[in-house]
C-alpha cells in the first residue's frame, strides 16, 4: 500500500505542477464557456434581419401578414407587399432572389373558396427560423380573415386570437415547482457534456503516461522495487485525484461567479441553472467510476503500445458510448423513464452520461442509481483484472503492438 500512495502522490505532484494542468484548468472553461456563447448567439440571430416579399391577390392580407412579421421585433425584418399580384411579378421577384436583391418571397394563392395555397422561397434552403416565422403569420392571418368574414368584430377577433404563454411546473413529492424545459436541456447538457470530456480526457492521460514512461524505459528500473499492479494502481489514484482537484477548482470558480452581479444579470434574462446537493455527489461517483473504467482500459491497451498514435486507434473504444449516449439526449431528457432510457442508463460505459440526463430530467428512483453505480463498479473490477495482468507483461514489450491473440494468452499468466 505504501508503494501505491508513493506512485500515486508522484503522478499527483507531476502533474497539478505542469504547465498542461494550469493552461487547461483556466483554457477549458474559457472554451466551454465561448462555444455555449456562440451557440445561443448564432440561435438568438437566426434568421435576423431578413428582407422578403409578401405576393398575394389579395392585398389586405397580405398587409396583416407583412404587419406581424413586422411586429416580429427579434426578427427585425424588412417586408415588401406586392399585391396584387400576377405571374409577371413572380418572375421578377425569382430575378430579385437571384439576384441578391431580395432575400426571398412569399407567394400566396387565395382562391375563392378554394384551398389555400402558399410558398415561400429564398436562396437558403435550410433558412428554418424565416421559414418557421412566415408560416405562422400566414396561419394567424388566415385565421383572422376567416372570423372577420363570418362577422365577428375585428377587436374581438385580436382577442379570440391572442397567443397563449403556458407556465410550466414539475411534481416532486406531492408538490408543484417551477420549471424550465429548455433550462433542464441545456443543464443536463452542461454536466453530461463536462462529465464525459473529463472523464475520457483523463482516461487517456493515463494511457500517454503509461506510453512516456515505458519509451523512457523508467519501468525498467521501478519493477525492480514495485509490483506492476502496485504501480498501475498508484497511477489510476493518482492521475484521477488531479481530475477531481480541477472539477473542483472550476466548482468552486462556477459558485463565486454565481453570486456576483454579472451572473444575476444572466439569470434575470431566464437562464438559471440549479444542481442539488445530491446530483453533486452523484456527479463527483460517476466521475471516479467512469475514469476508472475508461483509465484502466487504456492503461491495459497503452502498455501495448510504443507511440501516442499507436495508443489514438483504440480511441473509438471511448468515442462510441459517447455518441450513443449523446445521440439519445433528446429522447432520454423527454422520456426519462422509458425503457430504453433506463437499460442504456444501466450500460456501465454509457452510465456516466445517461443516467446524469436522467437525473436533470426527473430523478430516477433510488434502487435504479443503485445498480447502475454497482454495475459500474463491477465493470471496473472486471476491466481492471483484465488490464492488470496484460499491463503487467506489456509495459516489457518493445517493438511491436501486440496482437489479440497474444493479448489473450498473456492473461493466462499468473
Amino acid at each position: 500500500m505504501r508503494d501505491i500512495w508513493l506512485i500515486a502522490k508522484r503522478e499527483y505532484l507531476e502533474q497539478i505542477r505542469g504547465k498542461a494542468f494550469k493552461v487547461t484548468t483556466i483554457l477549458i472553461p474559457v472554451i466551454f464557456i465561448a462555444i455555449f456563447g456562440v451557440i445561443a448567439l448564432a440561435g438568438k440571430n437566426s434568421g435576423v434581419g431578413k428582407h422578403i416579399a409578401v405576393a398575394t391577390a389579395d392585398p389586405s392580407l397580405a398587409a396583416r401578414i407583412r404587419d406581424l412579421l413586422i411586429a416580429d421585433k427579434d426578427a427585425k425584418m424588412t417586408v415588401d407587399v406586392v399585391a396584387p399580384a400576377t405571374d409577371a411579378n413572380r418572375m421578377e421577384l425569382l430575378t430579385k432572389v437571384d439576384q441578391k436583391q431580395i432575400d426571398g418571397f412569399l407567394w400566396l394563392e387565395a382562391p375563392a373558396g378554394g384551398q389555400v395555397k402558399a410558398t415561400f422561397a429564398s436562396r437558403s434552403s435550410g433558412d428554418f427560423a424565416t421559414e418557421g416565422r412566415v408560416t405562422s403569420a400566414v396561419n394567424h392571418a388566415l385565421v383572422e380573415q376567416r372570423l372577420a368574414a363570418r362577422g365577428i368584430p375585428s377587436a374581438e377577433v385580436e382577442s379570440l386570437t391572442e397567443r397563449l404563454e403556458i407556465d410550466t411546473v414539475q411534481v416532486k413529492n406531492g408538490k408543484e415547482t417551477a420549471s424550465n424545459a429548455m433550462n433542464t436541456f441545456w443543464a443536463a447538457y452542461v454536466m453530461a457534456f463536462l462529465l464525459s470530456f473529463t472523464v475520457v480526457m483523463y482516461g487517456m492521460n493515463v494511457g500517454r503516461s503509461v506510453i512516456q514512461e515505458k519509451t523512457s524505459r523508467i519501468f525498467e528500473v521501478m519493477l525492480s522495487v514495485v509490483r506492476p499492479e502496485d504501480m498501475l494502481a498508484g497511477k489510476l489514484i493518482g492521475i484521477g485525484a488531479v481530475g477531481l482537484t480541477q472539477l473542483a477548482i472550476w466548482g468552486g470558480a462556477g459558485a463565486l461567479f454565481a453570486g456576483s452581479a454579472m451572473a444575476s444579470r444572466i439569470m434575470a434574462g431566464g437562464i438559471k441553472f440549479e444542481v442539488s446537493a445530491a446530483q453533486m455527489v452523484l456527479f463527483c461517483l460517476y466521475f471516479v467510476l467512469g475514469y476508472a473504467l475508461y483509465s484502466t482500459l487504456f492503461a491495459g491497451l497503452a502498455s501495448t503500445c510504443d507511440t501516442e498514435q499507436e495508443l489514438q486507434q483504440y480511441a473509438p473504444l471511448a468515442a462510441v458510448p459517447i455518441w450513443l449516449s449523446f445521440g439519445m439526449i433528446t429522447f432520454i431528457v423527454s422520456n426519462p423513464n422509458s425503457v430504453w432510457s433506463v437499460a442504456i442508463s444501466m450500460f456501465p460505459p454509457c452510465a456516466p452520461i445517461t443516467m446524469f440526463l436522467r437525473m436533470a430530467s426527473q430523478f430516477p428512483p433510488t434502487w435504479q442509481i443503485a445498480l447502475s453505480l454497482g454495475l459500474m463498479a463491477l465493470s471496473v473490477y472486471i476491466i481492471l483484472w483484465l488490464s492488470s495482468r496484460i499491463y503487467r507483461v506489456g509495459i516489457l514489450m518493445y517493438g511491436k503492438r501486440a496482437t489479440l491473440p497474444e493479448m489473450l494468452r498473456w492473461l493466462r499468466y499468473s
